[in-house]
């Protein structure tokens, strides 16, 4: 079983450097197999469609709940605070759970105007113990602003877009200021991968490792937290096999360097893109 490293909390709990992702998983067989080679944060959501899968691969796996750490998120149409409310309790029924790990608000969705609300729904429910740890995704510097500036509360995490054709460097810098950990999906870039740039290829050479551990590696010298996803047992393995070797300051810097601008994998710019 690998030895994943802790990443502290602003809350004081911990979460593991790496998670795996869930989306558009649907059945638990994967979530099983990721749990049984070593994953213990587990990321799904409202919208996936796919909690009560998630739960079922929990209880399968014979693993102590306290060992594992599972995410959900608030979808845009339940940004009201009893909405909210009723959101997270919605998640735990699916999942069959007594709480979670950590909660998150999917997007913002600014033409609906009640991000605050959910925030605030998510402070009182953290006060409750329904969840443990709170926090955002594709959230910018103004949506942190107003949640913080609404609650006095700074999320403990932000999950975000972020990739070495996005990597998001401003918003990297915001977290580490205000003491929030940066969470990445999408963290190799899907299909914009950088899998044959020289700079992933010849660490990945020096290194005797495959292109992907290398940017997953990347994530973990810059700070962020990957979640990737896969479905195949064999590539599970090997982007959870990114803590026996590091980069050089000089390959972070290269794979950094692949940033383009516009480098979003959809133009999901959270100022307009809303999921409902």
């Amino acid at each position: 079983m690998p030895d994943i490293p802790l990443r502290a909390l602003n809350d004081d709990n911990t979460l593991p450097a790496i998670g795996f992702g869930t989306y558009p998983l649907k059945d638990s067989e994967p979530v099983e197999s990721a749990l049984a080679l070593g994953y213990r944060l587990i990321d799904t959501a409202v919208n996936y469609e796919n909690e009560q899968a998630v739960g079922e691969a929990l209880r399968r796996s014979g693993i102590p709940r306290e060992e594992v750490q599972i995410t959900s998120k608030i979808p845009g149409r339940h940004h009201g605070y009893d909405d909210a409310v009723a959101s997270v309790k919605g998640s735990l029924t699916r999942l069959g759970l007594d709480y979670l790990d950590l909660q998150l608000i999917h997007w913002p969705n600014p033409s609906v105007g009640k991000y605050t609300e959910a925030w605030q729904a998510l402070v009182d429910l953290q006060k409750q113990g329904l969840v443990r740890s709170i926090g955002v995704s594709n959230f910018t510097q103004e949506h942190l602003a107003a949640v913080i500036e609404a609650t006095a509360v700074i999320p403990a995490v932000n999950q975000i877009e972020l990739h070495p054709r996005f990597p998001q460097t401003h918003m990297r810098a915001l977290h580490d200021e205000l003491g929030i950990v940066t969470e990445a999906w999408s963290p190799l870039g899907k299909a914009r991968a950088p899998l044959a740039e020289p700079a992933v290829v010849t660490a990945a050479e020096r290194l005797g490792v495959t292109a992907g551990q290398v940017i997953l590696r990347w994530h973990i010298e810059i700070g962020s937290l990957p979640i990737p996803k896969s479905a195949t047992p064999s590539r599970q393995a090997e982007n959870l096999d990114i803590f026996g070797f590091e980069l050089t300051d000089d390959e972070v810097a290269a794979i950094s360097g692949l940033a383009e601008d516009g480098g979003r994998l959809f133009g999901g710019d959270p100022r307009t893109h809303e999921e409902m």
